[in-house]
């Protein structure tokens, strides 16, 4: 092909291919400006071409753009920038009617050397419309922001659906124990009732003899008749050591009778604890539902703490008194379980302006900071493995929330851990919808 032809043909791809390509020599004037340039910047190469780039162009990053063409001079390398460092060079109006609107193209460039010799002569700058790139980006972009905002909802809605599930199984397990206390409850207390009713009766059928036996030893000078009889009487006096019966049969009375009363109020204790299906708001005294959830874990405690009761002059409380029991009961027995050999728990109650207050406070080894703001997390626990389900803190917060209430913590390592629950005398409106 003959060479004029070849720089016919090179001219018109120049011209028409769709690229953005100028080129300018060392003093920055305009030496190769294409059909895609001048149909993009409103000016024909008859206009630019020879005139200086920012005299054309005053709107350029000059700084920028005069630094990038002179280390292509000096260095004789090409260089590139993309649009998504600098969104474009040339501000080229660009509007995507389909795919959504952008003001400006957006343009990768790429700044080539052109050379005679070993000599830069000219820089040619390529300009790329990534204006659809820009715009997939952006919607790629927006459409991973809303599908990590879902997947967060997600996330969310799946702890809260697994709070709500771990709270039901509490609930059941605790409805469970209620049902199971209630009929066990019951099954004593018919026995104790005709036990206490058969006591009543022995303990005055004792009283009688007692009395039949002080009259019978008032006969006894009538026996010296009969010295044998009187020496029989007198033998069985002593062995039976009817002293010390006289003494102890009283005693034992009153130990028994005591015994009775302490069955019948764990009976009553465990009636009162077991009420865990009553989800009414009910004006309650709260020290009841601390001596019965008291009364339920004495076995737990017992052998771990000696408790003390600092209860303050109350008011009655509306409140749904099965569910607060849940509570105490949870923070009783975390109380023992956190105190290592034997130490204290000491249960105080007050009234602050509108509110009431219960703590409960043991000498147990303390909460590591790292560690108080998930306490309260579903299913966390430091306990081993099959001891502890790490909702028992979870679902007494719920409960508290519920009532309108908050929990407060104070710890400190090596000093024990008092927890504060904070309950409104009277419900608002609120807590009885949110209930």
């Amino acid at each position: 092909m003959p060479m004029d032809d070849q720089s016919e043909m090179l001219n018109f791809i120049v011209d028409h291919v769709e690229v953005g390509l100028f080129a300018v020599d060392l003093d920055f004037r305009i030496t190769l400006w294409n059909g895609f340039m001048a149909m993009h910047s409103g000016r024909s190469s008859e206009e630019v071409m020879g005139r200086h780039l920012f005299e054309c162009f005053p709107e350029l990053s000059s700084k920028w753009l005069e630094r990038k063409i002179k280390n292509v001079f000096l260095l004789k390398h090409y260089a590139f920038t993309s649009w998504e460092q600098r969104p474009y060079l040339l501000r080229f109006p660009h509007n995507r009617s389909v795919t959504g609107g952008m003001e400006f193209m957006r343009q990768n460039c790429t700044f080539l050397p052109v050379k005679r010799g070993d000599t830069v002569q000219h820089v040619c700058v390529a300009l790329f419309d990534y204006t659809d790139t820009a715009l997939f980006q952006r919607q790629l972009t927006a459409t991973i922001a809303a599908l990590e905002v879902e997947k967060g909802e997600q996330r969310k809605l799946i702890a809260q659906l697994a709070e709500a599930q771990g709270q039901l199984l509490q609930a059941e397990k605790m409805a469970s124990i209620g049902q199971l206390a209630a009929g066990v409850a019951h099954e004593i207390n018919n026995p104790i009732g005709f036990v206490n009713g058969n006591f009543g009766s022995l303990e005055s059928y004792i009283t009688d003899l007692m009395s039949l036996l002080v009259a019978y030893e008032g006969l006894e000078g009538l026996l010296h008749q009969h010295p044998e009889a009187l020496a029989r009487v007198q033998v069985i006096k002593q062995e039976i050591d009817i002293g010390f019966l006289r003494e102890d049969v009283p005693q034992l009375f009153k130990e028994s009778r005591d015994g009775l009363d302490r069955v019948k109020r764990i009976v009553q204790e465990l009636k009162d604890f077991s009420r865990v299906d009553q989800t009414e708001w009910q004006i309650a005294n709260l020290h009841h539902c601390l001596d019965s959830t008291l009364g339920i874990v004495q076995n737990e405690v017992k052998y771990k703490a000696e408790v003390v009761k600092d209860y303050g002059d109350l008011p009655m409380v509306e409140c749904m008194p099965s569910q607060l029991n849940q509570v105490f009961l949870n923070l009783l027995v975390n109380a023992s379980q956190a105190i290592t050999g034997h130490g204290q728990i000491v249960i105080r109650t007050a009234v602050e302006n509108e509110w009431v207050v219960v703590s409960v406070s043991d000498t147990g080894a303390g909460i590591p900071p790292e560690l108080i703001k998930r306490i309260f997390d579903p299913f966390f626990t430091t306990k081993p493995i099959g001891t502890g389900t790490g909702l028992g803190l979870s679902v007494s917060y719920s409960i508290v929330h519920r009532h309108g209430g908050r929990i407060e913590v104070d710890t400190k390592l090596g000093a024990g851990t008092t927890f504060s629950v904070w309950l409104p005398v009277v419900q608002s409106a609120k807590a009885d919808q949110e209930a």
